[in-house]
């Protein structure tokens, strides 16, 4: 099987994830797009007149994934560097550190990512003296696995001046807010061109290879720089693989500002925006104080900067979008969008599809608004499965009632509010599959959708996401970004078992998907194409 853009393929003997035909079972290809869907008799007509015809020998065909938030490089350098997340103390974390910095010693700067010391026994990140002491006294930047807060050694302190008079600078604590910022900064300045572009192929070879054919880019002045998206960009554009669409959080106060966003290559002045921080670093801005902190957040932005920038990016045609983690944040949020509304129309903020990223503490008023407005809900369900539980970070943080609340995706689905879904990679691992499940099987059941509806928000909803309603699923017409996988028999799962029986029968005609039980395997990616052209072949693919 070699799709390229300019062939004619049929695929056939396989399961065709289609809603033009829920049984059909082959999938022809031309210039790109899908050309026809059907059932395996049908496919006989054309199968002299293609170029190539491919037996899938029973795999499944889908759409393929879209991630809606990642930072690309940073998961390239945690692919391709040093990973913490699977770090189970704080002795294995410095051990870690030890023989990364022993593997690197041409490195200018040391990068790690992904340690959780909420998991450790003792519950503490590690302190400067010990890092200094792992890597020999070299400049090292470790952010912590929510990348709001960060650990650094002596030797990359004193590249930032004046870091110990900035906000959120502490001699025994982790770094957050803008010495974090600061000192992110300086740590990504020494990444060289050549291992840039290391990291973000390595990142977009997983992406294809978990059948992610597409990617938001949320990038932005505090996260990582213009040549850093611009590469990116470029990258993308030069070499088979996932798309990349990019955003560029910046705010937009005047048509200046949005000839630069355009200038840049980014869909949008949106994506990580930040009007807080995280719930692990202890920055989300809530109404109410943390149950194990005496403080209630950060709060970067309020309703009247988000105000001037939604409705700046409205009359400039532009995607606005802001990072709205706690429950004061998203408030910000919807009551700053619905002033822009009554200065430039609500009919033209609404069309917009202005996003909110995370939106992770949503009160029925705030979800009403968003509902209101026409904001995407731009999410991501392994948070859940990682931080929610009476046992997790999210009650250790707000306490087992607030925590609950977290996340509500059938609120969501119910009042009409488009969702996205994402990984937020390196924060959660790329795991489409993975973030399907998360969604089916919240740690809380009130809030789980079926696999259908998160199947949708993580491949449609991220078109939709950007403005495209033609793409995301396999009908005649529409671009041909689409995964070949091995997986058991597909099956229907919703969280009301009458919906699921119903889904099973024929007369229904949903087509179904593989069984994501919290038990089950996970399908294997076999193939990941996108417009056509192959941009992943695993060694079982045929």
């Amino acid at each position: 099987m070699t799709e390229s853009a300019n062939r004619t393929v049929l695929l056939r003997g396989g399961d065709i994830h289609s809603p033009a035909d829920p049984f059909a079972t082959a999938m022809v290809v031309e210039r790109g797009h899908i050309a026809w869907v059907g059932s395996e008799g049908a496919a006989d007509a054309f199968a002299e007149g293609v170029e190539e015809v491919v037996d899938l020998e029973g795999a499944l065909v889908t759409p393929a994934f879209t991630d809606a938030h990642v930072h690309t490089t940073a998961i390239g350098l945690a692919l391709t560097g040093l990973d913490l997340s699977g770090a189970r103390t704080l002795e294995e974390a410095l051990a870690l550190v030890r023989a990364h910095a022993a593997a690197r010693p041409g490195d200018r700067v040391l990068l790690g990512h992904g340690w959780d010391a909420a998991r450790w026994p003792g519950r503490r990140p590690p302190s400067r003296t010990e890092l200094d002491e792992a890597t020999g006294g070299r400049p090292l930047y470790l952010s912590r696995i929510d990348v709001h807060s960060a650990v650094a050694t002596t030797a990359l302190l004193d590249l930032v001046p004046g870091i110990t008079g900035r906000a959120g600078y502490a001699a025994d604590a982790p770094l957050t807010k803008d010495a974090h910022h600061a000192v992110r900064a300086a740590a990504y300045g020494a990444v060289t061109s050549a291992q840039r572009t290391e990291a973000q192929r390595a990142a977009l070879r997983r992406a294809a290879s978990l059948g992610i054919g597409s990617v938001h880019e949320c990038a932005g002045p505090d996260i990582s720089s213009e040549d850093d998206f611009t590469g990116l960009l470029e990258l993308a554009a030069g070499e088979p693989g996932p798309r990349v669409f990019g955003y560029w959080a910046q705010q937009v106060t005047g048509p200046a500002d949005a000839d630069r966003i355009r200038e840049l290559g980014a869909l949008g002045a949106a994506g990580d925006l930040f009007v807080d921080g995280a719930l692990g670093s202890h920055t989300a801005c809530l109404h109410e104080p943390y149950a194990d902190a005496a403080h209630s957040g950060t709060a970067y932005l309020d309703a009247a900067a988000v105000a001037a920038h939604v409705a700046a990016c409205t009359e400039a045609g532009l995607q606005a979008g802001f990072h709205a983690i706690g429950d004061a944040a998203v408030t910000a949020v919807v009551d700053g969008v619905r002033a822009a509304a009554e200065k430039v129309g609500p009919g033209r903020v609404r069309a917009a599809r202005h996003r909110v990223e995370h939106a992770e503490m949503l009160t029925p008023e705030s979800i009403a608004g968003f509902a209101e407005l026409g904001l995407t809900a731009s999410v991501q369900p392994a948070f859940d499965a990682l931080w929610g539980g009476s046992d997790g970070m999210y009650a250790e943080r707000l306490g087992a009632e607030r925590a609950r609340t977290l996340n509500p995706y059938a609120a969501l689905l119910r009042s009409g509010v488009p969702l996205a879904f994402g990984s937020d990679g390196p924060v959660t691992p790329l795991d489409p599959w993975g973030t399907v499940r998360a969604a089916a099987f919240h740690r809380t059941p009130e809030h789980r959708i079926s696999v259908r509806a998160a199947f949708t928000a993580h491949t449609r909803g991220g078109w939709r996401a950007i403005g495209r309603d033609d793409a995301g699923v396999l009908v005649p017409g529409a671009p041909a970004d689409y995964a070949v996988w091995r997986t058991d028999d597909l099956v229907v799962q919703a969280p009301d078992d009458r919906v699921a029986r119903w889904s099973t029968d024929p007369r229904s005609g949903t087509p179904g998907l593989p069984d994501l039980s919290p038990d089950a395997e996970l399908p294997v990616c076999l193939r990941t194409v996108v417009l056509g052209e192959t941009v992943y072949a695993g060694p079982d693919a045929s």
